[in-house]
């Protein structure tokens, strides 16, 4: 079947995500949260929004991020990386009386992660419309969401209003749930999520994120629902059993891991979410778009910190030609 993509093209502007910037600080130890002195390691650039976007940026997309950070060193490692990376940072804001967002973390024995946030007391959540904001979003292509940022009124605010003017100038809108279980999301919120899963063009959960966007138990039942309701791509992120893509016109692509050994899993979705994105609106299909983001993915897990391994695409090749899948 011919492939249905429709994501705009590149050439139609930048894609765009807005939400939460900070900096990410880990534990050099595993074990359970952090009641007692542990050795760190820091200030990594992070945020899923950000390594999101920097992931698209270095994949030779067209990327801007909207956001804030503080007058501060931290916002300044975050703001050089992405600037370095080719992202545009015009609708970034630099709070003079907020501190930049921060997150502490540390994994446990079985690999999961405990988070110490600071969101909401910081800058990340202290950004909304601006003309540099309306500017950057008056000539967007693509509008991508991660579901962390539903939380933050000010970054809902800014959501709603970009969709509006990115469809209606031919855009498109991809969302990542990206659910996290250290942050609140009250019924307000998960309408924002309903209106948003019934407004976009691309799906990127994983596991549970798919039956809750849809409404309904059951892979092949989400799928066919959501496919039902508008949404025309859908991209399973599997973890070590690789991805799925399922498109409108009835197409499954199937797409195996690469075997690396993993050094920090953090930011592996959402590396693989920007190289996708930009992969596709870049105009590949989806067998080429899911290849390079399963690198992507992949290759951000060998190297500590969330966006300390996202690759350029000719990084990406060379990891592609050089690296076992599974079978």
């Amino acid at each position: 079947m011919a492939d249905a993509n429709r994501l705009a093209p590149d050439s139609l502007g930048p894609t765009v995500c807005v939400g939460e910037i900070l900096v990410e600080i880990m534990a050099t130890t595993a074990g359970d949260g952090f009641l007692e002195p542990l050795d760190l390691i820091g200030p990594f650039p992070s945020g899923a929004p950000a390594i999101f976007i920097d992931q698209c940026a270095r994949m030779g997309g067209s990327a801007a991020m909207i956001g804030a950070v503080g007058a501060d060193d931290f916002g300044r490692v975050n703001t050089a990386r992405l600037a370095r990376d080719g992202a545009d940072i015009s609708g970034i804001a630099v709070d003079p009386d907020y501190p930049t967002g921060s997150a502490f973390v540390r994994y446990r024995l079985d690999g999961s992660r405990d988070f110490v946030f600071n969101i909401a007391r910081s800058a990340a959540a202290r950004f909304g419309w601006t003309p540099k904001v309306q500017a950057l979003i008056e000539r967007s292509g693509h509008l991508h969401v991660m579901g962390s940022a539903l939380a933050m009124p000010s970054a809902w605010s800014v959501i709603e209003k970009a969709a509006g003017i990115i469809k209606g100038r031919g855009g498109s809108v991809s969302l990542d749930p990206n659910l996290r279980k250290e942050l609140r999301y009250d019924a307000e919120t998960e309408d924002r999520f309903a209106r948003l899963v019934a407004m976009s063009d691309l799906l990127l959960p994983s596991g549970p994120e798919l039956e809750r966007a849809a409404g309904v138990e059951g892979e092949a039942a989400a799928i066919a629902r959501l496919l039902g309701m508008g949404v025309s791509e859908i991209v399973m992120k599997r973890g070590a059993k690789g991805a799925t893509c399922f498109l409108v016109d009835g197409t499954r692509t199937d797409a195996p891991a690469f075997v690396v050994d993993e050094v920090d899993p953090t930011g592996a979705g959402d590396c693989f979410g920007g190289a996708y994105v930009a992969c596709r609106r870049l105009g590949m299909g989806p067998v080429e778009a899911l290849t390079y983001a399963s690198a992507a993915g992949a290759r951000n897990v060998t190297v500590r910190g969330p966006m300390e391994g996202a690759g350029t695409r000719a990084e990406l090749d060379a990891f592609i030609a050089n690296t076992p899948r599974r079978i």
